[in-house]
């Protein structure tokens, strides 16, 4: 493959659909500002605890709504209007923003009015984040998902890289309340986006009858459950989630306890991480369908650099060793979430997508709080050991499961598991059982 060829099809839902360049452009900037405040949040946390439990038990707050509720999410999002409810939620999503600047600048914040703000966006995550990701459908079709959701994630994580390195420099020079209120108005581009998109360009989904709410929702977790694609992969990333995903309770305690730095270094670091990951998603979104070989080799790498991370005790190779973290993670984590949207037919997708998300997130409250106290106990290194010894066992467990479940001539699409054969752009549903065919 010529290097033209891959650059075109690394940014090939950029190319091709209008609507979806609105979007991303407006994400650009509003995810900018998320990640400038959540490199705020996290130190105002640390400034008024010194606590590593504190910083566990933020992560249970901005969770534990997700984790009651989060897949609720999925049949509410097969009902509403996409794009509408994203403007509603990230206009709420705004407003808390805002409250929380307002509360930092006038110097009268406490840890609990942070823990409820956080424990209020989470719980607009129920919505805002199946709406999102069922939406990228609606923006590029079938057959570009896997470039849009790689792309999505490229944008995340190039925001992840920006963001830090500015919200440290504003903490240094100005303090917190000013990355608040940087992220309340960098809100306002998406909702811009989403307003000024082209309807009559959306595809169109096809829509299942309407059931009661929880009936809707044991429709979506059956679809799971009986397809082998999403329960894999739903389930590894479980593990994973739970025990190696916590960079917001870690890499604070790694730069204020470890390496006994200051906010410059944690946004130094965040960024380290932030960059790796743009590096891989750019990757992903360069390759076409998912295959097993990305999805359990990123897994593996990000589990054994968890591992390596362990040790250090010295800027440049945390430095070097989260840049290389960072790519394994984006590689995993967008396989994974493109698996499961190319699985799900079209009418469950978004219930679909709200498991997998409460698989991602939900995990959030009691991976917080397993980081923190591991921390507490034995600083960084105890927690990435664990982090790292866990997530091993759980990657070479799935690619045992995935040789058993697919034998004949392991075929490398990730929907191979459902009987051998790659599943079709679009999947059906038996509607005596939910699971896909070929």
């Amino acid at each position: 493959m010529s290097v033209g060829s891959a650059s075109a099809r690394t940014f090939g839902s950029l190319r091709r659909h209008y609507n979806y360049r609105l979007f991303f452009a407006g994400q650009g900037v509003s995810v900018t500002g998320t990640w400038v405040q959540n490199i705020a949040q996290a130190w105002l946390v640390v400034e008024l605890t010194r606590s590593p439990m504190a910083l566990g038990i933020l992560a249970l707050f901005q969770g534990l709504p997700y984790t009651v509720a989060g897949l609720i999410g999925g049949p509410l999002i097969d009902r509403l209007d996409t794009r509408r409810t994203i403007i509603g939620t990230q206009t709420a999503q705004m407003v808390a923003a805002a409250v929380l600047a307002g509360l930092a600048l006038t110097h009268s914040a406490t840890v609990g009015e942070v823990y409820l703000l956080a424990a209020l966006t989470g719980a607009v995550q129920i919505i805002d984040w199946p709406a999102r990701q069922a939406f990228v459908y609606e923006m590029v079709g079938p057959s570009e998902i896997p470039n849009a959701v790689s792309l999505n994630t490229s944008l995340f994580n190039a925001a992840r890289v920006t963001g830090p390195a500015i919200g440290g420099a504003i903490i240094a020079a100005l303090g917190v309340a000013l990355c608040f209120a940087i992220n309340a108005v960098s809100f306002l581009a998406v909702i811009a986006s989403l307003v000024l998109m082209r309807r009559d360009e959306l595809f169109p989904v096809e829509a299942g009858p309407r059931r009661h709410v929880l009936g809707s929702l044991g429709e979506g977790v059956a679809w799971v459950l009986h397809t082998p694609a999403a329960w894999l992969t739903c389930g590894l990333m479980l593990v994973v989630a739970t025990f190696g995903i916590n960079f917001s309770v870690l890499l604070p305690v790694l730069a204020s306890v470890t390496l006994h730095s200051g906010p410059v270094t944690f946004g130094i670091l965040s960024a380290c991480f932030g960059a790796g990951a743009l590096l891989g998603a750019l990757f992903t979104a360069s390759v076409g369908r998912p295959s097993w070989k990305l999805l359990l080799g990123g897994g593996l790498a990000f589990a054994v650099l968890l591992l390596a991370l362990a040790p250090l005790h010295w800027v440049a190779p945390c430095g070097v060793a989260l840049v290389a973290t960072g790519a394994a993670f984006t590689t995993y984590t967008s396989v994974s979430n493109a698996t499961v949207q190319l699985a799900a037919p079209d009418r469950l997708r978004g219930r679909a997508m709200a498991v997998y998300g409460y698989v991602f997130i939900g995990s959030a409250p009691l991976g917080g709080l397993l980081a923190g106290w591991l921390s507490a106990v034995g600083g960084t290194e105890l927690a990435f050991l664990v982090a790292g010894g866990v997530c091993l066992l759980a990657v070479l467990a799935a690619a045992g499961l995935q040789r058993f479940l697919a034998p004949a001539g392991d075929a490398a699409h990730p929907a191979a598991v459902a009987g051998g054969r790659p599943l079709p752009r679009r999947a059906t549903v038996s509607p005596s059982r939910e699971r896909t065919v070929a």
